[in-house]
């Protein structure tokens, strides 16, 4: 595969997670899928993470960070449970 494409590929893949996330957190439903309102709200979080803000901005990425981990693991937790229940439904007793 030449250089190009995979680098490509990388990008589209890049995208699409980071599109995965914008939905995970909810974001679509609560600007009614505006998507202005959302550009918006990434350009004042670049702000404040560029210093414009009260908070310094390794403050607001440790403490973004901790939420974001502990959404993945909730998710992950769910998942597990998910999982649990689907294999007790399927093997006869």
């Amino acid at each position: 595969m030449r250089d190009w494409q995979q680098a490509r590929r990388a990008r589209t893949r890049l995208l699409i997670e980071y599109g995965g996330l914008v939905v995970k957190a909810g974001l679509p439903e609560l600007f009614d899928d505006d998507r202005a309102t959302m550009l918006g709200a990434f350009i004042r979080l670049r702000v404040l993470l560029e210093g414009g803000g009260d908070d310094p901005p390794e403050h607001l990425k440790l403490l973004w960070r901790r939420q974001g981990l502990a959404a993945f693991d909730a998710d992950a937790e769910a998942k597990v449970a998910g999982n649990r229940k689907e294999d007790s439904r399927a093997r006869p007793r």
